[in-house]
């Protein structure tokens, strides 16, 4: 039976635009960086090298030093004391980021309701930002991180999607089967990958991340507001 609900969050959760937020992330965080001395292609490489890595991880160690190894080996050993500079602004410039939303929404009542009902939540963000910043991210939301029994964050994941080995360390990590658990999100690679471990899916629409165009018409799918509907009918989890 059903207890547990995946949701992604950027594109899901929060009505953006991917390749926008991607753009207004770089443009804020070079505008930190440059003025202390960084040169600003050099710095848009090396960040795109260390997502890159740690979107292939293999396991052997957390995405955040994966990620670190590489932005160093790009940067200089010294760009290791960027991470607290980086951590400040996280919790202040990245903020202003929100302004990529295309439009103001507040998740707490489909949230407050599935754990009315009893539902364990997880929040399965691909895990390449750390966690002050999934934490600045949910705020446009409405939400925050106690809102969910666990999140994935560069800290605390060895792999990301679309590895189904990201969703097997979900499961063993929140102690449930996968026929229990339901991942919904907006892209038919990385979230519906989910498919493959075992889980159930439900692809989100309105903002739709599907650059290769893989087919979707195998998938449950529809608008959050269609979404909504389906989550709104769900028994309460018995026991």
């Amino acid at each position: 039976m059903l207890n547990t609900i995946l949701f992604d969050l950027d594109g899901t959760l929060l009505p953006f635009v991917q390749e926008e937020f991607i753009r207004a992330y770089f443009k804020a965080l070079l505008s930190r960086l440059i003025p202390m001395g960084y040169d600003g292609e050099k710095v848009s490489a090396a960040l795109w090298k260390g997502t890159m890595a740690m979107i292939g991880n293999d396991g052997s160690r957390t995405n955040r030093q994966v990620f670190w190894e590489l932005f160093t080996q790009e940067l200089g050993v010294q760009a290791l004391a960027l991470e607290s500079n980086l951590e400040d602004f996280y919790i202040h410039e990245f903020d202003g980021v929100r302004s990529v939303l295309r439009q103001q929404v507040d998740r707490r009542p489909v949230i407050d309701a599935l754990k009315a009902k009893g539902y364990g939540l997880v929040l399965a963000t691909n895990p390449v930002f750390p966690a002050v910043a999934v934490e600045t991210r949910l705020k446009w939301a409405g939400l925050c991180s106690e809102d969910f029994a666990y999140i994935t964050t560069y800290e605390n994941s060895r792999h990301s999607k679309p590895n189904p080995d990201y969703y097997r360390d979900i499961l063993t990590h929140i102690g449930r089967r996968p026929e229990e658990c339901l991942m919904i999100g907006n892209n038919p690679v990385d979230d519906m990958a989910a498919l493959a471990v075992g889980l159930e899916g439900f692809l989100v629409t309105d903002y739709l991340e599907n650059p290769n165009n893989t087919p979707i018409d195998a998938y449950k799918k529809g608008t959050f507001q269609e979404l909504e509907a389906c989550l709104a009918v769900l028994p309460a989890v018995e026991g």
